[in-house]
């Protein structure tokens, strides 16, 4: 039997399955990992929560970076590994995605119960009267002006992507529910997470403590390959393709 095959067959037995995702199962979108070469990270340096809200010059430093970013997602369409997790919730075999990603790529390619983690890259939220706002209109104005935007609704200079930023905490109730559901899951699939940052990395260990099968679909090995049940250094949306092809198979 084929490690497709056994994934097949796991995923028709094992319910609840969930899958946690990382910028892997983006990057076969285009949209580059942002601690790879070349990628953000590597060409700008970190801005922390605390001086982005205390700082004039923070905060325009870190809108020339979202600006230059932004532009990473704005032609990036689902790929088949999207593809393939929202068709499992669609046909009642996943209960849902857990992100690391900002992209929305999720919900664009169906998947209705996506737990964000880090945010979204496309939306803006004031931070001091909290309201949201579509990003690009926001992003396009700063590019034309090199001016910070004002928030529409209160007038403030505080307006930040609607992404955990370093030193800001993780929204409480969803990384509640992303552990909850890691604790009822008979499945669990890890795909394209270099399962390093906490305490997300933790998902999938707490998942299998508590007796899910687990998965670990990657590019790259990671610290939990010993922990799982089948680890595939393959690429993501190939992978799953090929479940897809094996399922259908019976």
């Amino acid at each position: 039997m084929t490690s497709y095959e056994t994934i097949a067959g796991w995923l028709a037995e094992l319910q609840p399955a969930v899958a946690f995702t990382g910028a892997g199962i983006s990057t076969e979108s285009g949209i580059p990992d942002f601690r790879s070469p070349g990628g953000i990270w590597t060409r700008f340096r970190m801005i922390m929560y605390d001086e982005f809200m205390n700082s004039a010059e923070a905060r325009h430093e870190y809108w020339q970076q979202k600006a230059a970013g932004q532009l990473e997602f704005g032609n990036a369409q689902p790929n088949a590994g999207h593809q393939a997790l929202a068709r499992w919730e669609e046909q009642g075999k996943l209960l849902g995605v857990i992100t690391q990603n900002i992209d929305e790529l999720h919900q664009r390619a169906g998947s209705r119960q996506v737990l964000e983690l880090h945010g979204t890259a496309l939306a803006i939220k004031c931070q001091d009267c909290h309201e949201r706002f579509d990003a690009d209109p926001l992003v396009d104005e700063f590019r034309r002006t090199e001016r910070v935007p004002v928030c529409p609704a209160c007038g403030g200079d505080r307006l930040k992507h609607a992404t955990v930023s370093f030193g800001q905490a993780l929204p409480p109730d969803v990384m509640q529910t992303a552990f909850q559901w890691a604790r009822d899951a008979k499945l669990l699939f890890a795909i394209g997470s270099s399962l390093v940052v906490e305490p997300a990395a933790s998902i999938p260990r707490v998942a299998k403590q508590y007796g899910a099968r687990l998965v670990i679909i990657n590019r790259d090995p990671t610290p939990l390959d010993s922990m799982a049940d089948l680890v595939l250094n393959e690429s993501i949306g190939a992978v799953l393709a090929k479940v897809e092809q094996a399922r259908a198979a019976g």
